[in-house]
């Protein structure tokens, strides 16, 4: 196979899947059975738009309830300051006592801070009647195990329904320490000071997403079981193409290395630390070419030194073949013997994936 020369930008490729940037799980302040229900699973709603009313019947008795103990506790406050305003009439006749003054000060007192905390459950029960209608936190779609009428809700404890944003989406991946020491270093020789690789997703069924999104999220530490560093990349998701849940394969591109010398990874053997390929000499015999290894970029090595782009590397019959040996050379293309700029295609299995987010 001929060594190919050309421009390679530097890429790593990893297994991820779509989660939702922002993500509500409803929930009902006051306790009661679900009686209305202004929506169905799966619709899209807006902020502050109505999905459930719980049953106000109590609320209802517990606002007339409390508005009946103000109106009690104001009507004795006022009488209290009517009779204190009179004392203080006979006060400067001198024909009362100034104790009794006092007395019906602090009574006055006492009357206010009642009404003042009657005015105040007053407050709380209209509140938690108004939260007998549960509103949309935020835009988004709704899940689809919402509840049905009739439920009990528990304040604060039962799920109502999940809300969640479909634009813009994240892209959730790990990388090694390995890969995040090399982007840094790469973002540190350029001036730069964090992650700022361009990125791409790949759907499961190859439709490469049309829209780059950026590295915006990255964990403050690896993971102590799989010692990975969990990373999210924002895309925009205006045609919700992207869903939650979804698998992709995350590709980052960084710097282009120009005139790259790209060999195939089966083409490069080890032996005592170094490592070397088989060329097709001049003399149309097998000869052992020690090679200088750079970044592996798909299903090739960059070539840092040994090749130039008029080699020719052996790619197949490499177990049992000595250097000196007469060759009968059939020469394939890339796309002959399958291999590609990008990763694994084996890096869309869920299992994997799913294996290795239960590490975490």
């Amino acid at each position: 196979m001929q060594v190919i020369q050309q421009d390679t930008p530097l890429t790593s490729e990893f297994a991820g899947q779509i989660v939702g940037k922002d993500e509500v799980k409803v929930q009902s302040k006051v306790s009661g059975n679900v009686v209305e229900k202004y929506v169905t699973g799966g619709q899209f709603v807006q902020a502050g738009q109505p999905l459930y009313k719980i049953d106000s019947r109590q609320y209802e008795s517990a606002v007339l309830q409390a508005q009946a103990n103000l109106a009690q506790s104001e009507a004795t406050l006022s009488n209290a300051e009517t009779d204190l305003n009179r004392y203080r009439q006979l006060l400067s006749s001198q024909a009362i006592a100034e104790q009794t003054v006092a007395t019906q000060q602090a009574q006055v007192n006492s009357y206010s801070a009642q009404a003042s905390a009657n005015a105040a459950l007053l407050r709380k029960a209209q509140q938690d009647l108004a939260d007998t209608v549960i509103y949309a936190p935020m835009s988004g779609q709704l899940s689809v195990d919402d509840v049905a009428v009739g439920t009990f809700a528990a304040a604060g404890n039962t799920n109502l329904v999940t809300i969640g944003s479909s634009n813009p989406v994240f892209a959730q991946f790990s990388i090694s320490e390995s890969d995040y020491l090399k982007f840094m270093n790469n973002a540190a020789m350029q001036g730069g000071n964090g992650m700022s690789p361009t990125v791409s997703i790949t759907l499961s069924d190859g439709t490469v997403y049309p829209i780059d999104g950026q590295i915006v999220q990255s964990d403050r530490a690896l993971s102590n079981n799989t010692g990975t560093l969990t990373v999210k990349a924002l895309f925009d998701n205006p045609d919700g193409l992207l869903l939650p849940g979804m698998f992709a394969r995350v590709r980052l591109s960084g710097e282009v290395v120009p005139n790259a010398i790209l060999v195939p990874q089966r083409a490069v053997q080890q032996l005592l630390g170094k490592s070397f390929v088989m060329v097709v000499g001049e003399d149309g015999k097998s000869k052992a070419q020690a090679v200088t290894l750079g970044d592996k970029v798909g299903s090739y090595y960059i070539i840092k030194d040994g090749l130039t782009a008029a080699d020719v590397v052996v790619v197949e019959g490499l177990s049992n073949l000595q250097e000196g040996v007469d060759l009968t050379v059939t020469m394939v293309t890339a796309d002959d013997m399958g291999f590609s700029l990008t990763s694994d295609p084996t890096l869309f299995d869920s299992n994997t994936i799913a294996a290795a987010d239960s590490k975490k």
